[in-house]
């Protein structure tokens, strides 16, 4: 996908979320796709948010949801991929595609723009709660990428935690396990992990006040 620019209202001011497909090969780099972009450099973007991939089968599943047509690029991501849970990938888990290898390095987190550009009301709660994020993903290995290039996951860290996991952050003794087996893990995952171990903290002292 191939990046547009519009401008969001507010604080948020350009963006690139919107991508349209490509229809000749795209060169990926460390930083990302030819032909996108990145304007909130502050929150988005870097060598961990290269690519952004969605699964098919949740694109539909948003689809038929909302009544309306959701094409590839309406989720922000670079790579739509069919026949993938791209949200149940494992943080560090490698793909490869084309002649490109890339590895998966975060859930996304939706935002303010997100909101705006979907147009549905209490979209960013509503796509949080699903949980299904899809993944960005940091190059390994420069190349190119196509329409109906296959995609091969040619490792799997044994520790087996989810992008999915990282976003809920339901299972603390797991995002310890990740913490402790995973060496890519960046910094944002391990700001991810410490806020998630500040809510079950904070919700075990509500639940302390209310039985005393």
């Amino acid at each position: 996908m191939v990046a547009d620019e519009l401008v969001v209202p507010g604080r948020v001011g350009r963006t690139a979320i919107d991508k349209r497909p490509a229809t000749d090969r795209v060169a990926v780099r460390t930083l990302g796709l030819h032909g996108d972009h990145v304007c909130d450099t502050a929150h988005h973007g870097g060598s961990n948010q290269a690519v952004y991939a969605y699964a098919e089968h949740d694109a539909q599943r948003w689809a038929e949801e909302l009544g309306r047509d959701l094409p590839a690029g309406w989720f922000g991501e670079n790579l739509r991929i069919a026949g993938l849970a791209v949200s149940d990938a494992v943080i560090g888990a490698r793909w490869a595609i084309g002649d490109t290898l890339l590895e998966v390095s975060a859930p996304r987190v939706p935002c303010a723009t997100f909101q705006h550009w979907s147009g549905e009301p209490r979209w960013v709660k509503r796509f949080t709660h699903r949980g299904d994020t899809g993944a960005y993903f940091r190059v390994l290995t420069e190349g190119s990428i196509g329409a109906d290039d296959p995609v091969s996951i040619v490792y799997t860290p044994e520790h087996g935690v989810t992008v999915r996991e990282v976003f809920t952050g339901d299972d603390l003794d797991r995002l310890a396990t990740l913490l402790a087996e995973e060496p890519s893990v960046s910094e944002d995952i391990r700001m991810q992990v410490q806020r998630h171990t500040r809510r079950h903290a904070n919700a075990g002292r509500a639940e302390q006040r209310v039985r005393s």
